[in-house]
């Protein structure tokens, strides 16, 4: 498991774009037969992914959380963003086709992955918190999820976001998690730039052609900056930081919250006319 430490705003003012990438864009995490994990100090969130194929894949505990396993005090939700998948939890069997989303409560021993045909694998990745309370186990498909849309053609940001994991859908401590999809043609996931001072924020970025970029805002009005974002990229967000992207082309992202607030309308939205 990898480890990283969140410049503070500072810091952030100072760095190079090369020294902005190692910190804030996480690569390489989607690998055939194998599971990659990412654990972000100081919010503590584990980031992974994870493609199945002829064998299946155990999520493993790691010294770096200091458990006798992966949810003795910790939350997670897992998305499928391939073929249709199988997720065991503690013996109990969830089948997951494309978009569906598993949320995981604190307390279940074994996390194994599995894709239906190896030949056409599953894509699972998962974002998890600290938990300081049990929720039920979960399986929430892409039908049922709460659909938002937003946006117009006028300012390219025709959008629907699924929410999967929040009050009132499906119980949890403190991770809310979904994903948006935006339409052909429109290509802003969000304008105005927000932040959320109550919670840190992960975005994972699919849906992109090989030749597709992202190019994700960050940092705070006074010095914002900009993650040129591959497909399959995550980001992660601090606190601190504004977040906002324009893409080459439409594009798709999973997005996972923690933090002291779980309502999904709490942002401070920052004027383009206040942005440098």
């Amino acid at each position: 498991m990898e480890i990283r430490y969140l410049p503070d705003p500072q810091r952030f003012a100072r760095m190079t774009t090369k020294e902005l990438r190692a910190a804030f864009l996480v690569g390489h995490l989607f690998e055939p037969d194998q599971v990659h994990m990412l654990y972000s100090n100081p919010d503590r969130a584990v980031l992974g992914a994870g493609i199945p194929g002829k064998e299946t894949l155990t999520l493993k505990v790691d010294r770096a959380i200091a458990s006798d396993f992966f949810l003795q005090r910790r939350e997670m939700g897992i998305v499928n963003l391939g073929a249709a998948g199988r997720i065991s939890i503690d013996g109990q069997s969830y089948d997951l086709a494309r978009l569906d989303m598993l949320y995981v409560g604190r307390g279940a021993r074994a996390v194994v992955l599995q894709s239906i045909d190896p030949s056409n694998p599953a894509e699972f990745y998962w974002q998890s918190y600290p938990a300081h309370r049990e929720c039920p186990t979960t399986l929430m498909p892409a039908s049922a999820a709460r659909q938002v849309p937003l946006g117009d053609p006028e300012h390219a940001n025709r959008r629907t976001i699924f929410q999967y994991i929040r009050p009132g859908l499906v119980d949890s401590c403190q991770l809310v998690m979904g994903v948006t999809i935006l339409e052909p043609g429109s290509v802003w996931n969000t304008l105005p730039a927000h932040t959320h001072e109550r919670r840190s924020e992960i975005y994972l970025y699919f849906g992109l052609p090989d030749d597709g970029r992202v190019f994700h805002l960050l940092g705070s009005a006074a010095e914002s900056r900009h993650l040129v974002v591959k497909n399959k990229e995550a980001v992660l967000s601090p606190s601190w930081s504004m977040h906002a992207g324009g893409g080459s082309t439409s594009y798709s992202f999973v997005w996972g919250m923690g933090g002291e607030n779980q309502e999904f309308d709490d942002m401070d939205f920052i004027p383009l006319s206040k942005m440098n």
